[in-house]
């Protein structure tokens, strides 16, 4: 009885973590979406406006996970992986689109200190929370929190590549570095797309 009730206390204290994660993540992506707002208009930048509808698909997958962990049962898991696997779908088709639509057109972003800054501050706090995600998943034995944390990886992967193709725009000019990169990332949201639809996730 008394371990039964340890694994209890502990199973609501890890899922209390979990929740936690999902709603810093929300909170970032909702400030990131208006700061990224201001920093695309005042460069024209394809890359930044791109990684704001990124941070939108992340609202979004961390909404799905706090709504399962409020629940039980596979039904409710299948649903919810379902809604992230189409938020990937997403990003990837935006990002192939986008990339290729800026290498075609041969688009010439202007430069965004603050694109900088606040890409290299994601990516750092994306792969945290990543970090954390998936401990909390493997802990719980919960594959949506789990495929959430590689979500929110794949944010972090897309912040790198933003700010890449930021920072070489600005020493090289190099404007076509973000898009190639964006390929890159097309890969790895096809790969998890892939994943949780065939349940190999």
């Amino acid at each position: 009885m008394a371990d039964t009730r340890s694994a209890a206390v502990r199973e609501v204290a890890l899922l209390r973590r979990g929740r936690l994660l999902e709603i810093s993540t929300l909170g970032w992506n909702v400030v990131g979406i208006v700061v990224l707002a201001f920093a695309a208009l005042a460069a024209r930048s394809i890359a930044l406006a791109g990684f704001g509808l990124d941070s939108l698909i992340e609202i979004g997958a961390s909404t799905v996970v706090l709504w399962e962990l409020a629940g039980t049962g596979e039904a409710r898991q299948r649903r919810a992986l379902g809604l992230i696997g189409a938020a990937f779908i997403a990003l990837g088709i935006y990002l192939a689109a986008q990339s290729t639509w800026a290498l075609a057109t041969g688009f010439h972003p202007h430069h965004s200190s603050a694109g900088i800054v606040w890409t290299a501050l994601t990516a750092a706090v994306m792969f945290a929370l990543a970090a954390g995600k998936t401990r909390m998943g493997r802990a719980l034995d919960n594959p949506v929190l789990l495929t959430e944390g590689r979500v929110t990886t794949i944010d972090g992967l897309l912040a790198v590549a933003v700010l890449a193709g930021l920072c070489l725009n600005t020493a090289a000019g190099w404007w076509w570095a973000d898009p190639v990169a964006g390929y890159v990332l097309v890969y790895f949201a096809a790969k998890e797309a892939r994943a949780i639809f065939t349940g190999d996730h």
